[in-house]
Protein backbone atom coordinates (compact mmCIF):
# COMPACT_ATOMS: atom_id res chain seq x y z
CA UNK A 1 0.00 0.00 0.00
CA UNK A 2 1.47 3.26 -0.85
CA UNK A 3 0.62 4.55 2.98
CA UNK A 4 3.55 2.37 3.85
CA UNK A 5 5.78 3.53 1.35
CA UNK A 6 5.01 6.93 2.24
CA UNK A 7 6.26 6.61 5.82
CA UNK A 8 9.10 4.37 4.88
CA UNK A 9 7.70 0.99 5.78
CA UNK A 10 9.08 -1.03 2.40
CA UNK A 11 9.26 -4.66 1.46
CA UNK A 12 11.78 -5.56 2.95
CA UNK A 13 10.85 -3.54 5.57
CA UNK A 14 14.40 -1.52 7.21
CA UNK A 15 16.86 -3.43 4.77
CA UNK A 16 19.93 -1.74 6.15
CA UNK A 17 18.86 -2.32 10.11
CA UNK A 18 19.13 1.52 10.65
CA UNK A 19 16.71 0.67 13.51
CA UNK A 20 19.10 -1.33 15.20
CA UNK A 21 22.37 0.08 14.45
CA UNK A 22 24.78 2.63 15.52
CA UNK A 23 27.41 4.42 13.51
CA UNK A 24 29.04 4.99 16.65
CA UNK A 25 28.86 1.71 19.14
CA UNK A 26 27.78 -1.87 18.66
CA UNK A 27 24.32 -3.46 18.15
CA UNK A 28 24.86 -4.91 21.43
CA UNK A 29 26.22 -2.04 23.14
CA UNK A 30 23.08 0.44 21.72
CA UNK A 31 20.89 -2.43 22.67
CA UNK A 32 22.79 -1.81 26.31
CA UNK A 33 21.81 1.82 26.49
CA UNK A 34 18.34 1.52 25.22
CA UNK A 35 17.62 -1.06 27.85
CA UNK A 36 19.23 1.31 30.64
CA UNK A 37 16.88 4.27 29.31
CA UNK A 38 13.78 2.26 29.31
CA UNK A 39 14.19 0.78 33.14
CA UNK A 40 14.82 4.00 34.06
CA UNK A 41 11.73 5.69 32.21
CA UNK A 42 9.82 2.77 33.69
CA UNK A 43 11.40 3.19 36.72
CA UNK A 44 10.44 7.07 36.76
CA UNK A 45 6.65 6.19 35.80
CA UNK A 46 6.04 3.77 38.55
CA UNK A 47 7.68 6.29 41.46
CA UNK A 48 5.10 9.00 39.62
CA UNK A 49 2.40 6.89 39.29
CA UNK A 50 2.80 5.53 43.46
CA UNK A 51 3.63 9.00 44.95
CA UNK A 52 0.95 11.02 42.94
CA UNK A 53 -1.57 8.15 44.18
CA UNK A 54 -0.85 7.28 47.39
CA UNK A 55 0.77 10.87 48.45
CA UNK A 56 -0.50 13.66 46.55
CA UNK A 57 -3.63 12.03 45.33
CA UNK A 58 -3.61 13.76 41.94
CA UNK A 59 -3.56 10.65 39.88
CA UNK A 60 -6.75 11.04 38.09
CA UNK A 61 -5.01 13.87 36.39
CA UNK A 62 -2.31 11.66 34.74
CA UNK A 63 -3.35 10.94 31.56
CA UNK A 64 -4.28 14.75 30.93
CA UNK A 65 -0.61 15.98 30.60
CA UNK A 66 1.17 15.81 27.53
CA UNK A 67 4.23 15.52 29.31
CA UNK A 68 3.24 12.23 30.92
CA UNK A 69 1.85 10.90 27.63
CA UNK A 70 4.85 11.71 25.65
CA UNK A 71 7.14 10.31 28.50
CA UNK A 72 5.24 6.89 28.48
CA UNK A 73 5.56 6.80 24.53
CA UNK A 74 9.58 7.66 25.44
CA UNK A 75 9.24 4.77 27.96
CA UNK A 76 7.04 2.63 25.49
CA UNK A 77 9.63 3.21 22.66
CA UNK A 78 12.94 2.29 24.77
CA UNK A 79 11.24 -1.00 25.96
CA UNK A 80 10.43 -2.07 22.20
CA UNK A 81 13.27 -0.59 20.95
CA UNK A 82 16.11 -2.03 22.62
CA UNK A 83 14.80 -5.99 22.92
CA UNK A 84 14.56 -5.57 19.03
CA UNK A 85 18.35 -3.93 19.01
CA UNK A 86 19.32 -6.84 21.05
CA UNK A 87 17.75 -9.59 19.40
CA UNK A 88 19.62 -8.36 16.23
CA UNK A 89 22.72 -8.22 18.01
CA UNK A 90 22.16 -11.76 19.43
CA UNK A 91 21.44 -13.00 15.66
CA UNK A 92 24.38 -11.65 14.33
CA UNK A 93 26.43 -13.98 16.47
CA UNK A 94 24.63 -17.57 14.36
CA UNK A 95 25.38 -17.64 10.87
CA UNK A 96 21.96 -17.28 10.20
CA UNK A 97 20.16 -14.17 8.44
CA UNK A 98 20.99 -11.27 10.82
CA UNK A 99 17.46 -9.92 11.42
CA UNK A 100 15.38 -8.56 14.11
CA UNK A 101 11.81 -9.63 15.30
CA UNK A 102 10.29 -6.53 14.05
CA UNK A 103 11.68 -7.30 10.46
CA UNK A 104 8.82 -10.27 10.15
CA UNK A 105 5.74 -8.26 11.65
CA UNK A 106 3.02 -7.19 9.65
CA UNK A 107 3.60 -3.76 8.36
CA UNK A 108 0.94 -2.36 10.10
CA UNK A 109 3.08 -2.73 13.47
CA UNK A 110 6.03 -1.16 11.51
CA UNK A 111 4.24 1.67 10.71
CA UNK A 112 3.42 2.13 14.42
CA UNK A 113 7.17 1.84 15.65
CA UNK A 114 8.36 4.15 12.60
CA UNK A 115 5.60 6.75 14.05
CA UNK A 116 6.83 6.17 17.55
CA UNK A 117 9.74 6.68 16.57
CA UNK A 118 9.27 9.79 15.15
CA UNK A 119 7.35 11.29 18.22
CA UNK A 120 9.91 10.07 20.48
CA UNK A 121 12.56 12.26 18.21
CA UNK A 122 10.03 15.43 18.50
CA UNK A 123 7.62 15.25 21.26
CA UNK A 124 10.24 15.65 24.22
CA UNK A 125 12.03 18.98 22.83
CA UNK A 126 8.34 20.24 22.97
CA UNK A 127 7.53 19.55 26.45
CA UNK A 128 11.03 20.87 27.27
CA UNK A 129 10.91 24.03 25.66
CA UNK A 130 6.91 24.64 26.70
CA UNK A 131 7.65 24.10 30.24
CA UNK A 132 10.71 25.46 30.92
CA UNK A 133 9.67 28.97 28.63
CA UNK A 134 6.05 28.92 30.27
CA UNK A 135 5.31 26.54 32.94
CA UNK A 136 8.53 25.89 35.48
CA UNK A 137 8.12 28.86 37.96
CA UNK A 138 8.25 26.26 41.18
CA UNK A 139 10.10 23.44 39.10
CA UNK A 140 12.15 22.96 42.29
CA UNK A 141 9.79 23.65 45.45
CA UNK A 142 10.79 20.72 47.12
CA UNK A 143 12.59 17.25 46.49
CA UNK A 144 10.30 15.39 44.77
CA UNK A 145 9.39 18.17 42.00
CA UNK A 146 12.91 18.55 41.45
CA UNK A 147 13.50 14.83 40.96
CA UNK A 148 9.84 14.91 38.71
CA UNK A 149 10.63 17.91 37.08
CA UNK A 150 13.99 16.92 36.08
CA UNK A 151 13.35 13.76 35.20
CA UNK A 152 10.38 14.57 32.72
CA UNK A 153 11.26 17.67 31.33
CA UNK A 154 15.54 17.58 31.02
CA UNK A 155 16.61 13.61 30.81
CA UNK A 156 13.18 13.13 28.30
CA UNK A 157 15.31 15.71 25.99
CA UNK A 158 18.66 13.95 26.89
CA UNK A 159 17.08 10.95 26.59
CA UNK A 160 16.18 11.49 22.96
CA UNK A 161 19.00 13.25 21.64
CA UNK A 162 21.24 10.60 23.03
CA UNK A 163 19.25 7.94 20.87
CA UNK A 164 19.17 10.58 17.97
CA UNK A 165 23.03 10.80 17.95
CA UNK A 166 23.57 6.62 18.85
CA UNK A 167 20.72 5.73 15.86
CA UNK A 168 20.61 5.86 12.19
CA UNK A 169 16.89 6.45 11.80
CA UNK A 170 15.59 9.78 10.22
CA UNK A 171 12.52 11.04 10.54
CA UNK A 172 9.74 11.69 7.21
CA UNK A 173 8.66 14.70 5.98
CA UNK A 174 5.46 12.43 5.57
CA UNK A 175 4.95 11.80 9.22
CA UNK A 176 3.86 15.49 9.56
CA UNK A 177 0.07 15.42 9.25
CA UNK A 178 0.26 12.37 12.21
CA UNK A 179 2.05 14.86 14.61
CA UNK A 180 -0.48 17.63 13.60
CA UNK A 181 -3.08 14.91 14.30
CA UNK A 182 -1.65 14.06 17.81
CA UNK A 183 -1.21 17.57 18.79
CA UNK A 184 -4.86 18.61 18.10
CA UNK A 185 -6.01 15.41 19.84
CA UNK A 186 -4.49 16.29 22.72
CA UNK A 187 -5.62 19.86 22.83
CA UNK A 188 -9.14 18.23 22.39
CA UNK A 189 -8.20 15.98 25.28
CA UNK A 190 -7.17 19.19 27.62
CA UNK A 191 -10.89 20.89 27.04
CA UNK A 192 -12.37 17.43 27.92
CA UNK A 193 -10.58 17.37 30.89
CA UNK A 194 -11.60 20.96 31.73
CA UNK A 195 -15.35 19.66 31.05
CA UNK A 196 -14.97 16.84 33.34
CA UNK A 197 -12.49 17.89 36.20
CA UNK A 198 -13.18 21.52 35.79
CA UNK A 199 -9.37 22.47 35.36
CA UNK A 200 -7.23 23.39 32.58
CA UNK A 201 -3.61 21.46 32.60
CA UNK A 202 -2.20 24.05 31.20
CA UNK A 203 -2.23 27.60 31.58
CA UNK A 204 -1.92 28.97 28.43
CA UNK A 205 -4.90 26.77 27.44
CA UNK A 206 -7.47 29.16 29.80
CA UNK A 207 -9.52 31.37 27.44
CA UNK A 208 -10.93 33.52 30.69
CA UNK A 209 -7.42 34.17 31.93
CA UNK A 210 -5.06 34.45 28.23
CA UNK A 211 -8.61 34.89 25.88
CA UNK A 212 -6.25 36.74 23.22
CA UNK A 213 -3.69 34.81 23.20
CA UNK A 214 -5.03 30.89 23.13
CA UNK A 215 -5.15 30.85 19.62
CA UNK A 216 -1.43 32.08 19.10
CA UNK A 217 -0.03 29.62 21.32
CA UNK A 218 -1.92 26.81 19.43
CA UNK A 219 -0.54 28.24 16.71
CA UNK A 220 2.86 28.48 18.18
CA UNK A 221 2.63 24.85 19.10
CA UNK A 222 2.49 23.93 15.66
CA UNK A 223 5.03 25.50 14.06
CA UNK A 224 6.86 24.60 17.41
CA UNK A 225 6.22 20.80 16.15
CA UNK A 226 7.10 21.98 12.65
CA UNK A 227 10.10 23.70 13.29
CA UNK A 228 11.31 20.67 15.77
CA UNK A 229 11.07 17.99 13.07
CA UNK A 230 12.88 20.09 10.86
CA UNK A 231 15.72 20.58 13.36
CA UNK A 232 15.65 16.99 14.52
CA UNK A 233 16.15 15.85 10.57
CA UNK A 234 18.89 18.27 10.05
CA UNK A 235 20.88 16.94 13.25
CA UNK A 236 20.05 13.35 11.61
CA UNK A 237 21.71 14.56 8.08
CA UNK A 238 24.46 15.86 9.98
CA UNK A 239 24.97 12.86 12.01
CA UNK A 240 24.64 10.65 8.88
CA UNK A 241 27.09 13.02 7.38
CA UNK A 242 29.70 12.60 9.50
CA UNK A 243 29.05 9.87 11.36
CA UNK A 244 28.19 8.20 7.93
CA UNK A 245 28.28 3.98 7.03
CA UNK A 246 32.15 4.70 5.71
CA UNK A 247 32.99 5.22 9.56
CA UNK A 248 31.18 2.15 10.88
CA UNK A 249 33.30 -0.58 11.57
CA UNK A 250 32.35 -3.60 9.51
CA UNK A 251 31.99 -6.38 11.78
CA UNK A 252 28.46 -4.67 12.07
CA UNK A 253 28.29 -3.07 8.94
CA UNK A 254 27.66 -6.38 6.92
CA UNK A 255 25.07 -7.39 9.83
CA UNK A 256 22.39 -5.60 7.69
CA UNK A 257 23.44 -7.14 4.33
CA UNK A 258 24.14 -4.18 2.77
CA UNK A 259 25.69 -4.82 0.00
CA UNK A 260 22.53 -7.55 -1.20
CA UNK A 261 21.61 -5.94 -4.61
CA UNK A 262 18.33 -7.87 -4.21
CA UNK A 263 17.07 -5.61 -1.24
CA UNK A 264 15.14 -2.80 -1.95
CA UNK A 265 15.75 0.91 -0.06
CA UNK A 266 14.46 1.00 2.96
CA UNK A 267 14.88 4.56 4.88
CA UNK A 268 16.45 7.80 2.86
Amino acid sequence: MAIYDRFGVGIPFDPDCTLVTSNLISPRALGIVRLILAVYTLTTLITILVFEGVVLHTIDAFCSYFTDLSYIGLCAYFWVSALHTLAFASRSQSRGPHTYPLQEWPRFFQLLHVLLNTTVYVAPFIVTVVFWVLLADHAFENRYEAWHNTSVHILNTSFAFLDILLGRFTPQWSSIPVLLVILVLYIALAYITYATQHFYTYSFLDPSKKHAYVLVYLLAMLIATLLVLALVKGLCRLRDRILGEEKRPESWAEMGNLNDPDRKEGYA
